[in-house]
Parts: C-alpha cells; sequence; structure tokens
C-alpha cells in the first residue's frame, strides 16, 4: 500500500494554525518562520525601506497572534496574513503621505494620460513569473522603488503576490478599474526601465503601436 502524500503548504499552514489556536507556541513559531519571508518580501517591495519592512513584518505577526480566532477559511492561510500584511504597510504608506485617514485611492486615475515611454518590448515572459526569479528580483525591486506609491502597491499585490483584481481594490480601497489602469501604468513605467534586460531586443519599437501599450495577462 502507498503511503499518503504529503500534505502541501496550505494544508500544512491551516494545521499549524489549528494548533496555534488551541495554545502551541511552537505551531505559531513554525508558523512565522513559514510565513516570514513572504511577508517581508511584500513590505519590502510595497515599501521600498528595510526598516520599514522589518517594522511591517513584526506588527503583522502580533495582529496575527492577537487575531488568530479571525481566519474563516475563506482563502489560504498565507494569503489572509498576507492581506494583514498589505494593511499594515498601506497604514504606513498613507502616514509618510501625511494622510493617515485617507487611502491611496484618493483620486482617480484615467487612460487619456498615461506615460509615454522612449522605447518599450514585449517582455519575454509574464511579470510575476520574472519577479520570482532569483536573477532578476533584485532589478524589479531596485525598478519597483523608483514608482509612485500607489502604482507600486498595485503592481506588488497584484503581480507579484496574486491577488484578484477585486482583491486589490478592496485592499487599497479604489475602483477595479482604477487597479487595472494603475496596474497598466506601472508595468508601462517598469518596462521602459527593464528593457534592456527584460526585453525582446527583437521587438523593441517606440510605443506607437497600440498592442504594445494594452494591459496583459491575468484580470
Amino acid at each position: 500500500m502507498l503511503p499518503p502524500p504529503p500534505p502541501d503548504d496550505s494544508s500544512t499552514d491551516l494545521a499549524l494554525l489549528h494548533r496555534a489556536r488551541a495554545g502551541e507556541f511552537a505551531a505559531f513559531e513554525e508558523l512565522v518562520t513559514r510565513l516570514q519571508p513572504r511577508v517581508y518580501g511584500l513590505a519590502r517591495r510595497m515599501l521600498g525601506e528595510s526598516h520599514d519592512a522589518e517594522d511591517v513584518t513584526q506588527q503583522t505577526f502580533l495582529s496575527l497572534v492577537e487575531h488568530l480566532d479571525g481566519f474563516r477559511g475563506e482563502s489560504s492561510v498565507v494569503t489572509w496574513v498576507l492581506r494583514i500584511a498589505a494593511n499594515h504597510a498601506l497604514k504606513l504608506l498613507r502616514k509618510r503621505r501625511g494622510l493617515p485617514t485617507v487611502p491611496l485611492g484618493e483620486t482617480d486615475d484615467g487612460y487619456a494620460d498615461l506615460p509615454h515611454p522612449q522605447y518599450i518590448a514585449p517582455w519575454r515572459d509574464d511579470p510575476a513569473d520574472l519577479a520570482g526569479r532569483h536573477e532578476t528580483r533584485h532589478l524589479i525591486d531596485r525598478a519597483l522603488a523608483d514608482l509612485d506609491d500607489k502604482y507600486r502597491a498595485v503592481f506588488v499585490l497584484r503581480d507579484v503576490e496574486g491577488f484578484s483584481v477585486k482583491e486589490t481594490a478592496d485592499l487599497l480601497g479604489i475602483s477595479e478599474a482604477n487597479v487595472k489602469v494603475r496596474l497598466l501604468r506601472a508595468r508601462l513605467a517598469l518596462r521602459e526601465k527593464l528593457t534592456a534586460t527584460l526585453g525582446d531586443e527583437a521587438a523593441r519599437a517606440r510605443p506607437h503601436s497600440p498592442h504594445l501599450l494594452a494591459p496583459e495577462g491575468r484580470t
């Protein structure tokens, strides 16, 4: 008889969460160890500063201790924890902007005034796949640091962490249409910065071709 397959990551996270709820501190420590890199990575990309990311990571797990019973099973444990982290990161972004109670979505973005980079080229791979590769991750992180906060937040939540358009809109307090516009702006800005490294040079062109400006990827 074949042994049962090993539990996948989501099953392991859920089992650890249940044990932590029952008061097993070692299970909570193991859960933190498993999720800390994802939480820190999200915060680092959204905030651009390592010390801010460390603060958000600490606040996220403090919140997790206080709200272990808040998990309702509507998503995976890691998605739930990343939402907590994203909310803490957004609070810090708003504080930076001097807007403690006003979300990053206080103004709408439109397609009419999209930026016009000098050169762009189709990326050879999906942005989320590129962001996960060790050899390109630091290049994207450096380019992300130059983006406006509101565009960086959308790109990180949508293309790096894989939240849906609706989830991203809910987290940021903006419309789904605005998420799509901001994502397009972020991709255009990043594409120009990274074309030399990640672009298909054979297809490099000035951005007069409509297909180069069209949103790509998942919706």
